[in-house]
């Protein structure tokens, strides 16, 4: 029989947060595969966990992952670990469980921290739909992914999660800002420590500050979603600067007949039905 891989989440900050559980599990997996050995040593250490720890990082995944999952074809069994919070969460460890998958090497999750829910929750804004869109493309390595990503992020009505490098903060409220306007935010860092901070403001007050206070910390954006009723006031504006007869078309080439396009339509414009008939008859003329 095949091993078992376990994702193991490790605390974000307060080591009191690990589970119960994961503690056992580390202490009998016959290897833990850690993001940064160097990092995980002082976790272990604190636990008197003596497993052997392998490293498993984003510039080994592909061919580290090959060599854990043949050694788990064989019997062993494997802990996978990050520096902090939930493997496999805008993680390396996404690819080590897909090739388990893949091999038919079973997988299970030992739930803990995860520094995306941990701000959602105390962050004040709205938790029942919410989207998370980790680290975005930076500028320099993908310019358009980038711009492309926020001008959807413009439209999301859900809130909106991201995470972001103090030096890069700056340029991430920029972007924000010009791309979904001044949105209310909070910018949760410290997470689960001794000076957690959940810093509740808006876009253009987020920037004022962090240009004259430099960021500290990994940052977590916890962003308010654009209104349904303000997203349909958009469509509607785009539709209004179309001709009556690109108007009309734009219904029915969604499936809709001409007569409850033309219906359509003049709800859009605010006038009658009769109003648009005749445009469009003008036009055919």
């Amino acid at each position: 029989m095949s091993g078992t891989l376990y994702i193991c989440a490790t605390p974000i900050g307060n080591l009191e947060d690990i589970t119960l559980r994961t503690l056992r599990v580390l202490k009998e997996v016959d290897l833990i595969a850690a993001e940064d050995t160097r990092n995980s040593i002082k976790l272990l250490n604190h636990f008197e966990i003596k497993t052997p720890m392998t490293s498993y990082h984003e510039y080994n995944k592909y061919d580290k992952a090959k060599q854990l999952v043949e050694k788990m074809l064989t019997g062993v069994n494997i802990a996978l670990i990050t520096d902090a919070g939930t493997p496999a969460i805008s993680d390396p460890g996404q690819e080590l469980v897909r090739q388990c998958h893949e091999a038919g090497v079973q997988v299970t999750s030992l739930p803990g921290a995860t520094a995306f829910v941990t701000a959602l929750t105390i962050s004040g804004r709205e938790t029942r739909r919410f989207c998370f869109e980790a680290f975005l493309p930076t500028e320099k390595d993908n310019k358009k992914e980038r711009k492309a990503i926020l001008s959807e992020l413009s439209k999301e009505t859900r809130t909106i999660i991201l995470y972001e490098a103090p030096h890069k903060l700056v340029g991430t409220l920029k972007d924000l800002y010009e791309m979904l306007g001044d949105r209310k935010i909070s910018l949760c860092r410290e997470l689960t420590k001794k000076h957690e901070e959940n810093f509740r403001t808006t876009l253009s007050d987020a920037l004022s500050y962090y240009e004259e206070n430099e960021p500290r910390g990994e940052y977590v954006l916890v962003i308010e979603g654009v209104s349904r009723e303000e997203v349909k006031a958009e469509a509607i504006k785009d539709l209004l600067e179309m001709s009556i007869k690109e108007h009309v078309e734009h219904y029915m080439n969604q499936g809709v007949d001409k007569k409850e396009a033309m219906k359509l339509v003049a709800k859009d414009r605010g006038v009658g039905k009769r109003d648009i008939y005749n445009v469009l008859l003008e036009e055919d003329v």
